[in-house]
């Protein structure tokens, strides 16, 4: 059964990339885009906004009360002051993971996500096992899809983005880190644990 739903799920991901791959094969032969546009466009979401902003917002929030109060009030404002923001990082909510409650996000009708804070949505978010599954059973999704177990005692709360609201997590801040600058701390913060489908990382010892 494993087996058979990970063939399900690395199909469903081929299927999305030849999708999309035809899509600009199309778009760049009508003239509509070229070549270099489209890998400037990659090369900005992997090198200029991405993950890695992300993660710079979240070591801050770890590190400044002042500012994570921010954060979780308006999470778009709060990341303009570090310079982070822009195209799809509009309306953003930031919602905290605590000892008792873990959050995770879905777009269940198409593929919203907080750009400008987490880069491109993965395929797998985009996929429709992904957007039907998480919402019904999201404790089995984490653990089964994603190697992911969350304590019974914990609450799991999903989060529905729209083009009008675009959740992210901020994850709960590693034990063993309280020595670690805002830069270290930023290397431990994954891409997953701000959907909330995966752990932040542990700090070397």
């Amino acid at each position: 059964m494993d087996e058979q739903r990970t063939d399900t799920k690395l199909r469903s991901h081929e299927e999305i990339a030849a999708r999309v791959k035809a899509l600009e094969s199309l778009m760049i032969e009508k003239g509509v885009m070229t070549t270099e546009a489209v890998d400037r466009m990659a090369d900005a979401y992997e090198n200029e906004v991405g993950p890695q902003l992300g993660a710079k917002v979240v070591a801050k929030a770890w590190t400044d009360p002042e500012f994570k109060v921010k954060l979780l009030a308006d999470a778009t404002a709060a990341c303009a002051e570090l310079g982070v923001g822009g195209l799809q990082g509009e309306h953003m909510v930031v919602v905290e993971d605590t000892d008792d409650v873990h959050n995770a996000i879905v777009c269940t009708l198409c593929s919203c996500y907080p750009w400008a804070v987490l880069g491109l949505p993965p395929n797998w978010y985009k996929a429709p096992a992904y957007r039907a599954r998480i919402t019904r059973e999201p404790r089995k999704v984490l653990a089964e899809d994603f190697n992911y177990s969350i304590a019974d005692t914990i609450e799991i709360r999903i989060w529905d983005s729209s083009s009008e609201l675009r959740y992210w997590v901020l994850p709960q801040r590693p034990t063993g880190t309280e020595g670690m600058s805002e830069d270290d701390l930023a290397t431990l913060v994954t891409r997953d644990s701000m959907i909330g489908v995966g752990p932040v990382m542990e700090a070397a010892k």
